[in-house]
């Protein structure tokens, strides 16, 4: 996986998740793993700054496999590294 960001002018938080057809190339497989990364997304928000878009790119087919719990990790992890993250919780 992989996070872009950029500072937001608008004053609110956008995310958004690709999902490349060479992961999955069923649109249901696609669209359950972005369900499953806005979910992570929506139960750690207070964790990510605001006022900034956020791309994350998947291009790994075992992020649809993987469990929740590990999902949530790994995101928490892209987020940390890329050094947007104010606090962290553990």
């Amino acid at each position: 996986m992989s996070l872009v960001f950029v500072d937001n002018p608008k004053g609110f938080t956008r995310f958004g998740v690709t999902i490349s057809k060479k992961v999955e190339k069923s649109a249901v497989k696609r669209n359950f793993i972005r369900r499953r990364v806005y979910e992570a997304l929506r139960k750690n928000i207070d964790l990510i700054p605001k006022k900034r878009d956020y791309l994350f790119v998947i291009y790994a087919k075992e992020v649809g496999k993987m469990p929740f719990s590990e999902l949530e990790a790994a995101l928490g992890q892209l987020v940390e590294e890329s050094k947007v993250c104010y606090n962290t919780r553990k």
